[in-house]
């Protein structure tokens, strides 16, 4: 490497400790989240796919979508669990470390989107997977048609916080860019806002610089997307139970799950190119994450169902969200197609809190549901607020622009 420019320092041969310092400076002024400083294992040269198939836990616990709302989103994990209640003895009812020892839990994808603490959301729930890890359980995110969505430029469920957001973590990130660039021992970092477009003719100018830093953050070998997305797995068998957002049909479980896993996150992390189109198993109404013909109604194909749970060794369970059940969490077919999307998000239903437990190897599958009096209470607040609402027009980034479909597909140059 050629020596640094005079006026550039060198760091104090310390460039490792410039760059983790970069980087929790903006974790922390993104999030407000220090993540652990143990310094983690070097990277093989080829990125190691998540986990496909894994062992039954001694607790299995799903929750649904969560759609950009932290404050449901925590209510979700306490209802589960995975969190200390308010009234637990010894602890902060505001704590947000992981409290359920090994229990495994299953989140059904669809953090992004509808509402406005996305970037918030998954620094949080990174955070509690490294919690969860360290008291020898696990908290596993999967994939959603929203995380692809925006993987894609497709952004017509983005709502103005969520640009807000974003716009924010461009600011600084920025400065950490600038901070590492005053490091001459330092290779210098990608910019994941060359190639992106500054104007978006047909789009509020308002909105040009949320956009803009979503693609930037969001898009192939996107800093968000790599660190984030990346990792997680598109289909999770666990046990006798098949978590997917959408569903799962023949074709999907014949070209091989793990294949499907580890070609979303090579897409995901850039290695076909920062343009490269999703898998069409991604994309379209019968896709993994798009799916709903067993998540829809009470009349689905129970007998396709059971010859798809077929093919997939041991499986008794196909574990679906995406598909918003306002009475909570159903499960029709004897049981085999579970539907846990409840709508929590105040963005998409803002419906009661509702988590699926599994237990006994998948013996006993039960319903968590929010204390009636606590429920009777909030429906009737949320009836309340939907009379002094009546008549408002939803906030959708796509009701507030002149031509939504302009935002599906956001091309950056490489």
């Amino acid at each position: 490497m050629p020596s640094a420019s005079p006026d550039i320092p060198n760091c104090g041969g310390l460039p490792a400790a410039v760059s983790a310092f970069a980087d929790a400076f903006v974790d922390f002024a993104v999030s407000g989240i220090f993540f652990p400083t143990n310094p983690p294992p070097p990277l093989p040269a080829t990125p190691t796919p998540a986990a496909t198939f894994l062992p039954a836990p001694s607790r299995l616990v799903a929750i649904g979508d969560l759609h950009g709302d932290l404050p449901k989103s925590l209510a979700a994990l306490r209802l589960a669990g995975l969190l200390p209640s308010a009234n637990s003895p010894g602890t902060s009812p505001t704590s947000t470390s992981w409290s359920a020892g090994p229990t495994l839990a299953v989140q059904l994808g669809d953090i992004l989107d509808r509402g406005g603490d996305e970037l918030r959301l998954l620094y949080f729930l990174r955070r509690l997977s490294i919690s969860a890890a360290a008291q020898g359980g696990a908290f596993l995110p999967i994939l959603g048609n929203h995380e692809v969505m925006n993987v894609c430029g497709d952004f017509r469920f983005v709502t103005p916080q969520g640009l807000q957001e974003f716009s924010s973590w461009a600011g600084w990130y920025r400065a950490g860019l600038a901070i590492k660039r005053r490091c001459g021992d330092l290779e210098p970092p990608k910019n994941p806002f060359l190639g992106v477009p500054k104007a978006y003719p047909g789009i509020r100018r308002e909105f040009w610089d949320g956009i803009r830093s979503r693609v930037a953050a969001l898009r192939p070998n996107g800093p968000i997307a790599r660190r984030f997305l990346a990792d997680l797995p598109t289909v999770l068998v666990v046990g006798d139970s098949v978590f997917v957002h959408g569903g799962l049909l023949e074709a999907n479980v014949e070209y091989g799950l793990e294949r499907i896993n580890a070609e979303v996150s090579d897409w995901i992390r850039g290695q076909q190119g920062d343009n490269a189109r999703a898998p069409e198993y991604v994309c379209g109404r019968d896709a993994v994450v798009w799916l709903r013909r067993f998540s829809e109604g009470f009349n689905c194909d129970c007998e396709r169902l059971k010859g798809v749970l077929g093919m997939i060794p041991g499986a008794k369970r196909m574990v679906m969200g995406h598909t918003i059940q306002s009475e909570g969490i159903t499960a029709v077919c004897g049981a085999q197609a579970v539907r846990v999307d409840v709508g929590l998000s105040k963005g998409c239903g803002n419906g009661l809190p509702e988590v699926l437990e599994i237990n006994g190897a998948g013996s006993q599958v039960r319903v968590i549901t929010t204390d009636p009096a606590e429920a009777w209470k909030y429906r009737k607040q949320k009836a309340a607020a939907a009379l002094e609402k009546k008549g408002e027009v939803k906030d959708g980034l796509a009701l507030l622009v002149r031509e939504s479909h302009g935002l599906k597909g956001v091309e950056a140059k490489a």
